[in-house]
């Protein structure tokens, strides 16, 4: 029965993006972000033992998925994003005569604010890996996912989907696809490849990899890639631990990573392009900056571009 409710929900989702593309004439990266947020919502519904079955998803459930989106370090905007992808998916469905009432209709959209995003200092970088338990199974790798988000910035998707066959030791150098499918190249900051090397050589090693995984660096104990969310509950988990009361999320790691440049004299062009604000593909209209530039910089400026002693 479930296994038919998801096939359902599947068919529904195919169809509002037909819809989207078709009479709403959408992007293809907003569409994406359609699906996405209805996919993380799907992922919700399984996670709670819920029904995916759209005509029994009422205004509370998903209320309480907002929230707990919310809770996971969503930021407002987001959050009103995927609001209104959820409000147009629900309505779809009305105007298809799939569901007679529109549940998401009255959910409230979170408050936009031209608030910075919370950066954490250095002292609590180290003391959030220095929480980590390196005695657990998963502690190598958690403190890996770590210094990766904070030593070169990443996006916490470009994290979940990061391969093997794109880190670069001897060059220092990682491959990232980031939005749009547009690829740079991010300097390996010395701390991070350090704890690369100790994961990949000593840890993930051990794990029974599932087919179609074996690339993907970071995975779970199933041998598959890492969620989004795991991501998300692994950070939140080490910042409670550590003490620290700042509502974080990867993307806080992320947002160090540029301030701590900053702060410390950095390029901006170089951290923009580290960022991946800007292809660095794209010759004929930014300027490039080759990659001896770029991994100086994060040498020089980053608080971690040399290995640094952290007590366990």
């Amino acid at each position: 029965m479930v296994k038919q409710e998801n096939m359902n929900w599947e068919r529904h989702a195919k169809n509002f993006e037909m819809y989207l593309q078709l009479e709403k004439s959408l992007s293809a990266n907003s569409i994406e972000a359609y699906l996405r947020d209805l996919r993380r919502l799907s992922e919700y519904l399984e996670l709670k033992g819920l029904s995916p079955e759209v005509g029994l998803v009422s205004h509370q459930v998903l209320s309480e998925f907002i929230l707990w989106i919310a809770q996971l370090g969503l930021s407002a905007r987001s959050q009103a994003r995927m609001i209104s992808g959820i409000r147009a998916f629900f309505k779809f469905l009305v105007l298809e005569d799939v569901i007679s009432k529109n549940p998401a209709s009255l959910l409230s959209l979170p408050r936009l604010g031209r608030k910075l995003p919370q950066v954490l200092s250095v002292n609590e970088i180290d003391a959030m890996i220095a929480a980590i338990d390196l005695s657990q199974a998963q502690g190598q790798r958690n403190r890996t996912i770590i210094e990766v988000l904070y030593g070169s910035g990443l996006r916490v998707s470009e994290a979940v989907e990061l391969k093997i066959s794109d880190i670069f030791f001897k060059e220092e150098f990682l491959k990232i696809t980031g939005k749009g499918n547009k690829q740079r190249l991010v300097p390996l900051g010395r701390s991070a490849a350090k704890e690369l090397k100790i994961y990949l050589d000593n840890h993930r090693k051990q794990i029974a990899v599932q087919k179609g995984y074996e690339d993907h660096v970071f995975l779970n104990q199933r041998g598959r890639k890492l969620t989004r969310v795991m991501i998300f509950i692994v950070i939140k988990g080490l910042a409670e631990k550590s003490g620290i009361s700042k509502n974080i999320s990867p993307h806080t790691l992320r947002h160090s990573f540029a301030t701590h440049l900053v702060e410390g004299g950095a390029d901006l062009r170089a951290i923009q392009d580290m960022l991946g604000h800007e292809s660095i593909t794209t010759t004929e209209i930014y300027t490039h900056l080759d990659r001896e530039y770029l991994r100086e910089n994060l040498i020089s400026y980053h608080p971690r571009g040399k290995i640094r002693q952290i007590q366990s």
